[in-house]
């Protein structure tokens, strides 16, 4: 397996000055990635934005976007991740997820009710027939396609989509549709189990998902965190227990990736768990990041 890490950068080291001066740190100490989310009503911008800028200031590293598509239109969307994906040469990743769910974020991306993964669905499903080169006929929502094709085109042949989730829908929606799977909340044997119930289930299908694409998200903190600091974490866990979760120190983030790469996953994003904080330092937390997980890296 491809052992690679992407770090997730903190709201402090998106500002204007300093995310320049956070990118080229990220290349010179051999990450393989970074890796932007979308929170359509949060402080962090458009991941698309970011970057489009990401990408004239590297070189090398790879460019993760962890997209919510609800509230976009299909066509731009495929325009603009194409495009993205060429003036890059080829290095961008996407994952797609339907969002937080809160009521304010549903009306505002205009799916107050309804099923949000099949939409995400259907929007993946137009985009890669669009990036495919083929011109599309169809009424979508409200949208009538006539004959519509898409120019400029992705480089990569394909551009993979990934997704997310732990539940038994989720990860029946990667074995049917993803080209890869990156969770997030899930202990090692949990992400161990739900790596195998894709691959049999994707088997069954007459798909495959490549061993190489399954990953997870690695919450980090260098000393003990409050519990003001977990509590939004520990929400999206019926057993409220982080254990094995969230990685509190160097020794416990090596352990904590060391066993999951034993459960066969091989893509890491690892963020801090004061992402949100403006004033959260970098420069340091990035090189002691780089000494704690880049020994894993092959």
């Amino acid at each position: 397996m491809k052992i690679r890490f992407a770090v997730s950068p903190p709201r402090s080291a998106l500002e204007d000055a300093a995310f320049p001066l956070y990118l080229e740190e990220c290349e010179r100490l051999g990450f393989d990635t970074v890796w932007l989310s979308d929170i359509p009503l949060g402080g962090l911008g458009d991941p698309l934005i970011s970057l489009t800028f990401a990408a004239a200031q590297t070189a090398r590293l790879k460019l993760g976007a962890n997209l919510v598509p609800l509230g976009r239109h299909p066509l731009w969307l495929a325009k603009q991740l194409a495009q993205l994906d060429r003036m890059s040469r080829g290095r961008l990743l996407v994952s797609f997820v339907p969002g937080l769910g809160q009521p304010a974020e549903r009306k505002a991306l205009g799916y107050a009710t309804g099923n949000r993964g099949k939409v995400v669905d259907e929007m993946i499903t137009l985009m890669r027939r669009w990036w495919a080169g083929e011109t599309v006929t169809e009424h979508w929502r409200g949208l009538d396609f006539e004959d519509i094709a898409l120019e400029p085109r992705p480089m990569q042949e394909p551009l993979e989509v990934w997704l997310g989730g732990i539940s038994k829908m989720a990860l029946e929606r990667t074995a049917n549709l993803a080209d890869g799977w990156l969770t997030s909340a899930a202990t090692p044997p949990e992400a161990g189990a739900g790596r195998n119930a894709i691959e049999r289930r994707a088997l069954e299908l007459g798909r495959v998902v490549d061993a190489d694409h399954f990953g997870i998200s690695i919450p980090y903190c260098l000393e003990d965190p409050s519990e003001t600091a977990l509590s939004s974490l520990r929400q999206r866990r019926k057993d409220r227990d982080l254990t094995n979760i969230v990685a509190v120190g160097a020794d416990d983030l090596q352990r904590l990736a060391s066993a999951h790469i034993d459960e066969g996953l091989s893509k890491f994003v690892v963020r801090p768990l004061d992402a949100l904080s403006p004033t959260a330092p970098w420069r340091d937390d990035l090189r002691w990041l780089a000494d704690a997980v880049l020994p894993l890296q092959n």
